[in-house]
């Protein structure tokens, strides 16, 4: 063997194994065709790192260590079976290149308790997003730093300043401020229930309450933000019968461009969330309004919008990723 045969082998067995560590919910519940999870994990493999994978109930904290049994996991796209488990093994996190922080809401004490262990990593493992900022950016509490370009908009659980605004705005929605997914939103147009109402705030606490605003049933708008850079977005139209978009709630995408107003808004909030340390996030917007929720815990519909626009903004997330410092 050549001289420079050898040292090109001896820089290869060198070279550091690239690994990215995902949290995340079991992975039989991924939706192989929609999941925004699986398209970074693919992209994540095609420019070399391994990934890792495990649930929040696989943390442990050993000896000052983040230690995470984990599932070594090749994943496969357009395949009916898309992912297969190379071996399984306790893991030192301090180990990985970067975190995903992937599972989906609640935002419960589990959730929070994760963020409490990825804090303890050492800086040159970058954890996406920034356990601190996940459990101080409330994803709709946040929104109180732009009002001005919300519809009229209070927080609260006493019953008397909710019939106060009902009587204002004759329609309004009522949202758990740690909801998700399109989940346990009241619509309320007429007298209120007010049984239904203790009810409900005796269960979610403190509610946000909202202006209704009619245009919803034509559908809302997801921003994509990378880096405090606005990427991209696609239109959420509401099945028939419904004025809630969510794709987990049958919402269907579609093509869509922001107007002046829209990116206006986006770039607000983009450059706010990056001074949050928020590195990936989705905002939605209704009628040139946004209407509250910003996305930090798992945000989705990368691959919605891949199917498309045949963008792969993936590829920019691990791009814009790898010259973070």
């Amino acid at each position: 063997m050549h001289l420079k045969q050898k040292k090109k082998l001896i820089f290869f067995m060198s070279k550091k194994t690239k690994i990215v560590a995902i949290q995340g919910d079991k992975l039989g519940t991924i939706n192989k065709d929609t999941d925004t999870s699986l398209l970074l994990a693919l992209e994540a493999q095609r420019i070399g790192y391994k990934i890792y994978y495990y649930e929040t109930k696989n943390l442990n904290l050993i000896n000052g260590k983040v230690i995470a049994h984990i599932k070594e996991v090749k994943f496969f796209d357009n395949k009916k079976k898309f992912y297969q488990i190379i071996r399984q093994k306790l893991f030192d996190l301090s180990k990985a290149n970067y975190v995903l922080i992937r599972q989906n809401p609640p935002f419960n004490m589990d959730y929070i308790t994760a963020t409490f262990f990825l804090e303890h990593l050492p800086k040159n493992v970058k954890v996406i997003n920034n356990p601190v900022s996940v459990r101080n950016v409330s994803e709709k509490f946040y929104s109180v730093n732009f009002l001005k370009y919300m519809p009229p908009t209070i927080f609260t659980k006493s019953i008397e300043e909710i019939k106060k605004f009902l009587k204002k705005h004759k329609k309004i929605v009522i949202k758990p401020i740690h909801g998700y997914g399109g989940k346990n939103i009241l619509f309320v147009n007429k007298l209120i229930n007010k049984i239904k109402i203790l009810n409900y705030i005796k269960k979610f606490d403190h509610v946000m309450v909202q202006k209704f605003i009619p245009q919803v049933t034509k559908g809302d708008k997801r921003v994509f933000i990378i880096n405090g850079l606005v990427k991209g977005a696609i239109r959420r139209v509401p099945r028939k019968g419904s004025f809630v978009s969510n794709l987990a709630q049958g919402g269907k995408a579609t093509k869509t461009e922001l107007n002046y107003r829209e990116s206006k808004i986006s770039k607000v909030v983009a450059k706010h969330l990056k001074k949050s340390k928020i590195f990936f996030a989705g905002i939605d917007l209704v009628s040139n309004y946004l209407i509250g929720d910003i996305n930090v815990t798992s945000p989705t519909g990368l691959k919605n919008f891949k199917d498309l626009s045949g963008i792969n903004l993936a590829e920019d997330f691990w791009n814009n990723l790898e010259k973070l410092k």
